[in-house]
């Protein structure tokens, strides 16, 4: 059983499989997650927001995305031959068994030998350590082992590799890298066009940002409409459907390479088969559907666990039933995030304001906040 009994986790919702808990370890203690649950979202459910320090100063880090964007939760799985360093928790998918820990801290993520270094900040700015460590010269390789040492990240597996890899080819006259709603849209039209079609997406399931949404469709939940693309989609012997594929090099005259991988949601050594597949392919035309990112605004201690991005706010709690937190201030400069307000009202969790830098937001995301109750802070920053 876990050892947390505090939960952020949702009554409903989410498109977690609620009929398969999954233990997992993190940092020498055991939770319980979800299938379907990223190592993030299984960690915000049990209340874990601290899950790493800073590279140089040894801040305290949190989650702060919910996807590739991530900049913080940065893990260590597993040991020995299966270890992989620098694997970011939004990205990881949970499974039984599965162990992860911080990197960059010691002895704990919680008491940090090296955080006095950040009460030392105004001395050692960028670079310092290059000016101020090279006398005399001879002594260099001396300081650089304990100036990595301090500043590193995970660390490489030294064992050999227990698994194997596989690659293949393929022509194709579309390639559509990203299977978000427009990457749906074109991959559908290309298909119903004839065209021989491959969609990569990186993450486990298609449908990108509408997996974390409540909008709507053709008045029917978004979801609804990515499960009629994909069923359509399937039904064209054309068309392949590549995910946890991520399309990493576009080179000349459309060649393009993806790795695909296969067994990386699975208990070590629970696959015979092959871990990642290379895919090398050469397609007529490409589509890059990838979509974009929210940018962090910036303030002094913006960088602290509990700050996060508001689409990532909204992720955790639609897609993954998580309540990222027990109460909230939202600071925006656009409508956006007003959506964000409206989840996290929705989800049980108190708005204390959303702090604009507008001067005069009007529209019809701020007024169904007014209409919540929420105080709105127009023309003020964090």
């Amino acid at each position: 059983m876990s050892q947390q009994t505090r939960t952020f986790r949702l009554d409903k919702g989410g498109r977690i499989d609620r009929s398969r808990p999954v233990e997992f370890v993190f940092n020498g203690k055991t939770y319980q997650g979800y299938q379907g649950d990223t190592v993030a979202s299984a960690l915000l459910a049990n209340g874990v927001h601290l899950v790493g320090r800073s590279w140089k100063y040894h801040r305290p880090r949190g989650i702060v995305g919910s996807g590739a964007e991530e900049p913080n939760a940065i893990l260590q799985l597993n040991e020995g031959q299966v270890t992989v360093p620098n694997a970011r928790a939004t990205q990881v998918e949970l499974y039984q068994g599965l162990r992860a820990r911080s990197v960059n801290c010691w002895p704990s993520v919680e008491f940090d030998a090296m955080a006095w270094s950040g009460l030392l900040g105004k001395f050692m700015p960028a670079g310092f350590y290059y000016k101020t460590f090279m006398w005399p010269q001879s002594w260099w390789m001396k300081y650089e082992k304990f100036i990595r040492k301090a500043a590193g990240l995970g660390e490489a597996p030294t064992q050999p590799d227990p698994d194997h890899y596989d690659k293949t080819f393929a022509h194709c006259e579309v390639l559509v890298a990203g299977g978000g709603p427009a990457g749906l849209c074109a991959a559908l039209a290309a298909a119903r066009a004839g065209a021989r079609v491959i969609l990569a997406d990186e993450q486990p399931e298609f449908g990108g940002s509408l997996l974390g949404s409540r909008d709507l469709i053709d008045g029917k939940p978004a979801t609804q409409w990515v499960e009629a693309v994909l069923a359509e989609l399937a039904s064209y012997p054309d068309v392949t459907l590549l995910p946890r594929a991520t399309v990493y090099g576009y080179l000349d005259h459309n060649f393009l390479a993806i790795t695909q991988r296969l067994t990386d949601h699975l208990p070590p050594g629970s696959s015979r088969g092959p871990r990642e597949r290379l895919w090398k392919v050469r397609a007529k035309q490409v589509v890059l559907a990838t979509g974009a990112h929210e940018r962090p605004l910036v303030f002094s201690n913006n960088d602290r666990p509990g700050v996060m991005l508001a689409s990532a706010v909204s992720t955790y709690i639609n897609r993954y039933a998580v309540r990222p937190g027990s109460q909230a201030v939202v600071f925006t400069n656009n409508d956006s995030a007003y959506q964000s307000a409206l989840d996290l009202l929705d989800a049980g969790i108190p708005v204390n304001a959303v702090v604009d830098v507008r001067a005069n937001p009007q529209g019809d995301l701020p007024k169904a906040v007014r209409a919540r109750g929420v105080e709105i802070l127009a023309g003020a920053a964090v």
